[in-house]
């Protein structure tokens, strides 16, 4: 008796038939599956690791009045926060109106003195305020980035509004971190910085908002598995 092979897929009690419905399913499920991971990549639910910070390992905050606390108690800085939260020595080195070149050439020094194993980079908000050229001040978080990562120390980018009527920070943030592979928070500063009751002016936050800047980014540093 001659087989049909065509007969054969289309009734659903041959093996061919079975086995061609599996491939699909798999098939399937395996595109699913691609498409889950790059939307939870695209929505940020992917954040790179970090080394676990030793109870006695130092952390470094690093930039300018916003890491200062300009608008706030030296106790409500978000570094003096963030040390409670994640039970670690935050030391703070924000020189208030230090635009981001200021910055680059006073971090190597920076980090000779405080040894950190982490270092919190909150840069470029006095280029934006002063009108300074956008690819420098990217450029200059790169050349701080690349001293860090140098000397074996871990970068936390922090995202800088840029003023305007609904403050947010520039791209070149995002693609920095995309480009060292780094824990990236964009959303706390924008948040705070667009509600009066978090900001003691229009470029800082006051205590209230310090806070959740500093439970923003100890979120980020837990869910990189650095605490």
């Amino acid at each position: 008796m001659k087989f049909n092979h065509n007969a054969s897929i289309r009734n659903p009690g041959g093996a061919a038939y079975r086995a061609c419905m599996s491939a699909r399913a798999f098939a399937l499920r395996a595109v699913l599956l691609v498409l889950a991971t790059c939307a939870i990549a695209a929505c940020g639910g992917v954040t790179p690791g970090l080394a676990k910070l030793p109870p006695d390992a130092a952390v470094l905050a690093f930039g300018d009045s916003l890491t200062f606390g300009t608008g706030a108690p030296p106790e409500s800085s978000y570094p003096a926060v963030l040390e409670k939260l994640i039970a670690r020595k935050v030391s703070s080195a924000g020189v208030p109106g230090e635009i981001s070149a200021a910055g680059l050439a006073r971090l190597p020094s920076a980090l000779e003195y405080y040894q950190p194993r982490l270092l919190i980079l909150c840069h470029g908000g006095n280029d934006f305020l002063r009108k300074l050229d956008d690819r420098q001040a990217a450029e200059n978080l790169r050349a701080m980035i690349r001293l860090a990562r140098q000397q074996k120390i871990d970068v936390v980018l922090i995202g800088v509004p840029k003023p305007g009527l609904f403050p947010a920070p520039p791209d070149f943030y995002a693609d920095i971190a995309k480009e060292f592979g780094l824990p990236y928070e964009d959303v706390a500063l924008k948040t705070i910085l667009r509600d009066n009751e978090l900001k003691s002016d229009l470029a800082h936050p006051n205590a209230k908002g310090y806070a959740k800047l500093a439970a923003a980014i100890a979120a980020l540093l837990k869910k990189s598995g650095a605490v």
